[in-house]
């Protein structure tokens, strides 16, 4: 019995750990289908949770916040849209920038409506979004000690995933939006407008950052902390290169990061004699390991390709 709660308890953690990856991977592939790699979604993901925080504290409604967040994400990428495709600056360098920008600019921020250089939970009161019992489900023994009781947003996260295959591949914007990633030049010489569809692009990648952040600082925790995002926007990037662009594929990648980060916590819990900082590793050498297993095999099958070619 012990055995099972032990398997449930982590089994829900995988999911609750995997929610922000999952929506900065989905982030990262809607932008690079429009050809595009979005680096900057650990700053918009960043922006978002602070906005969120701030909001729902404002109005005293965490709905309220949860907009506030996703505006914030929408104006992030419409801010790195305008300066990449109408201000034609280098991506990267717009991405890194933007990244550094909110790294301190969040603190800032904070400190200028709270006092606070840190956190906000002792200035704004705190909020979360409620979590769901799923009827049924929630009494299936292991199983609805896994599926049941998370977050609105971690639901709404594997949602997303659906209907980022379902924009993609089923809608008409999804098509033009993979055309303009496929070859720019095609798509312009059917009268599609590449420069609106890579700003449409990073305005739906900021719409799933401002989900993530917001899950950051009214679902993780109910407060907004310094650098919380703590590289997860990295992670999603990676889960999107691993699966290669394909939402369905990232979003297992992203739980498999997720799970990495479970075994993490787990070992946290157990004390022993292995340092807190290489424990903290984990996850990041996991996704480095992935990276280089998935590149290898993807090099291999070219090379096949090319020989039978």
């Amino acid at each position: 019995m012990e055995l099972l709660n032990w398997i449930g308890n982590f089994g829900f953690s995988t999911l609750r750990l995997a929610t922000p990856v999952i929506y900065a991977a989905l982030a990262a592939v809607i932008s690079k289908k429009a050809g595009m790699f979005n680096m900057a979604l650990e700053g918009m993901m960043l922006n978002s949770a602070l906005a969120g925080v701030l909001c729902a504290g404002a109005f005293d409604n965490v709905w309220l916040g949860l907009i506030g967040a996703i505006v914030v994400g929408i104006l992030s990428g419409a801010i790195i849209a305008f300066a990449n495709i109408s201000g034609k600056t280098d991506l990267f360098l717009t991405c890194i920038a933007y990244n550094l920008i909110a790294t301190g600019g969040t603190v800032f921020i904070m400190y200028l409506f709270t006092g606070e250089k840190s956190n906000t939970s002792s200035a704004i009161k705190g909020f979360a979004f409620p979590v769901l019992d799923i009827p049924i489900v929630q009494d299936i023994p292991l199983i609805g000690k896994i599926i049941s009781g998370h977050n609105i947003l971690t639901y709404i996260a594997f949602v997303c995933i659906f209907a980022s295959w379902f924009f993609l591949y089923k809608t008409r914007l999804g098509l033009r939006l993979r055309a303009v990633g496929e070859s720019p030049q095609a798509a312009s010489s059917v009268g599609i407008s590449v420069e609106k569809i890579k700003k449409i692009s990073f305005l739906i990648s900021g719409f799933l950052c401002g989900l993530g952040g917001a899950f950051m600082s009214m679902g993780w925790v109910s407060f907004f902390m310094k650098n919380m995002v703590n590289g997860r926007g990295f992670i999603g990037l990676s889960a999107m290169s691993i699966a290669d662009g394909e939402p369905v594929l990232s979003g297992i990648a992203a739980v498999l990061f997720g799970f990495s980060d479970a075994v993490a916590t787990a070992l946290k819990s157990q004390g022993g004699q292995v340092p807190t900082e290489f424990i903290d590793m984990i996850p990041y050498v996991i996704t480095i390991i992935v990276l280089v297993v998935v590149s290898l095999i993807r090099r291999s099958k070219m090379r096949k390709i090319e020989r039978l070619g």
